[in-house]
């Protein structure tokens, strides 16, 4: 498989491109289109505890579909949810990566993504605890919110990151989660940085601008009966300013 992006770095589009008879399995929801003549099958991969898993645990669907390119070859274009870049990561026996919760949209057929439990570090910053993990040779596609940032970790490198950031890493890369402010709850609150990861090299981490989870607070917090209506931020008062 190849991955051709385009629209990027804002709104992105990967185009897998598939040699005759090669498949690819894509996550519920991501296909844009596809060429003709490409033969589907959706199915819980790995079964229905497998299926059920990935969808209560780890954030994806039940169904996996598997595209699979006839004997001329194909494509399939895939995105995410959110508004953001996309990119490829390339999986190896290796070099496992873990995929953090709602970022994995499609992969070779060489890789496997397995629910894993991601840490408490996920479950206190808002991810939900678990996410994927991506084993095997191949690639994995995965989408983020704004921007990729790349972190490749030399040898004994720490780098702290907020949890609501990070999209993957190495699965052999050193980390830990704390509070912002260790040792003092109230003062991480007060920060508006709850939870961070710290990564210790050497190995690779990726990274998004912009966090989903933060984003989804803000958009609850301006919703129609959430706010007073003669607050600016909120949807009443926005169309208030906006009316006059």
């Amino acid at each position: 498989m190849q991955v051709q992006l385009r629209h990027n770095p804002s709104f992105t589009v990967a185009r897998c491109v598939l040699a005759p008879g090669e498949p690819l399995r894509v996550e519920g929801g991501a296909m844009i289109a596809h060429s003709g003549g490409m033969q589907l099958q959706a199915k819980a991969e790995g079964g229905i505890l497998k299926g059920l898993k990935r969808a209560a645990l780890g954030g994806g669907s039940f169904f996996i579909t598997t595209y699979t390119a006839p004997d001329q070859g194909g494509w399939v274009d895939v995105a995410g949810v959110l508004p953001g870049d996309v990119t490829y990561i390339p999986i190896s026996p290796d070099r496992p990566f873990y995929i953090t919760r709602g970022s994995w949209i499609a992969n070779s057929y060489g890789v496997e993504i397995d629910t894993q439990w991601g840490g408490m570090a996920n479950m206190f910053g808002g991810e939900g605890g678990f996410g994927f993990r991506a084993t095997g040779d191949g690639l994995a596609v995965v989408n983020v919110y704004g921007a990729i940032d790349y972190l490749d970790l030399q040898p004994g490198e720490v780098v702290t990151v907020d949890t609501g950031h990070v999209v993957a890493y190495d699965l052999h890369i050193q980390f830990r989660m704390r509070r912002a402010v260790e040792g003092k709850t109230f003062q991480s609150m007060k920060s508006g940085e709850g939870y961070v990861f710290d990564f210790v090299g050497p190995g690779r981490v990726l990274l998004q601008t912009r966090n989903p989870n933060a984003f989804a607070e803000w958009a609850a917090s301006v919703a129609p009966g959430n706010n007073p209506r003669e607050g600016l931020g909120g949807a009443a008062g926005l169309g208030g300013l906006l009316g006059r």
